[in-house]
């Protein structure tokens, strides 16, 4: 008997299109920088560039340990169905550590960056498993890590090399290679070269918003309630981009990759 030949459709449902219009614009327009300098009435992108050397050395090693814990979460540890109202106790939980970021400076990133990024990490499982994805192959769990670096974009980079498809492109080979090394293994080994090269790719961008983090919570009239509503900003920009990062993931799972990145290139030049 002859099986089933599946063909994928020419078109999009009008419901599914109107997802894809609300994922581009999430994702080609991430609006954190502009979030921050609202808050703080100064241009964030010009503040974190006026922050010392030992700032910056602070950020990358607290942005690594932030993301290796991230990881071993993803892999490891999350429940396999997401619990009602997390969304907003996740927020709750990331302004509060925010406050205490904001409360102590820059000392305290080492501790605070890496709780913020589990609790994020926790907030984009459950937002990608709302979209149909199976938390269990590693390859879907590491596209929650991935979120870090599609989120990471500056307000000046060139769109050519920063767009949604642009990352995803630069990370495939990463994602992949680390995704056939944990399921092969079974196991997550710490230092594993595959892994370290994912972690300093999403690293290498995630560090641009956390240093527009930074430089927010720096400012001297921000101090512990500022803190909290900048790292309130922090997890609802990771929010939107992990969902419309998983909403486009799950077009293509209907439409194919091909259809819906033409789609996708079509709105995200509309006017």
């Amino acid at each position: 008997m002859t099986a089933a030949i599946e063909i994928e459709p020419d078109s999009m449902t009008p419901d599914d299109l109107a997802a894809l219009r609300r994922a581009v614009q999430l994702l080609e327009h991430p609006g954190l920088a502009a979030r921050l300098t609202n808050l703080v009435g100064k241009p964030i992108e010009l503040l974190g560039h006026a922050l010392p050397a030992s700032a910056s050395q602070a950020i990358a090693a607290a942005t690594s340990k932030g993301l290796e814990v991230a990881l071993q979460v993803a892999l490891r540890t999350m429940r396999p169905t997401p619990r009602a109202g997390s969304q907003l106790l996740h927020k709750a939980l990331a302004t509060a550590s925010g406050a205490a970021g904001g409360a102590f400076g820059l000392a305290m990133l080492p501790i605070e960056l890496p709780v913020s990024t589990v609790i994020m990490l926790r907030s984009i499982a459950d937002i990608a498993r709302s979209e149909g994805e199976d938390l269990s192959d590693p390859e879907a769990a590491l596209s929650c890590v991935q979120v870090f670096a599609l989120g990471g974009r500056a307000g000046s980079d060139d769109a050519s090399e920063s767009g949604y498809f642009a990352v995803r492109s630069m990370l495939a080979r990463s994602v992949t290679e680390a995704a056939r090394f944990i399921a092969e293994r079974g196991v997550i080994r710490e230092g594993a070269p595959i892994l370290v090269r994912f972690i300093t790719l999403v690293a290498s961008r995630f560090g641009v918003v956390v240093t527009q983090k930074v430089a927010a919570q720096a400012l001297p009239v921000v101090g512990a309630l500022g803190g909290a509503a900048v790292n309130y900003a922090f997890i609802e920009h990771f929010q939107d981009v992990a969902r419309g990062h998983f909403t486009v993931r799950r077009l293509e799972r209907i439409y194919g990759k091909i259809l819906v990145r033409s789609e996708y290139e079509r709105l995200a030049l509309a006017p």
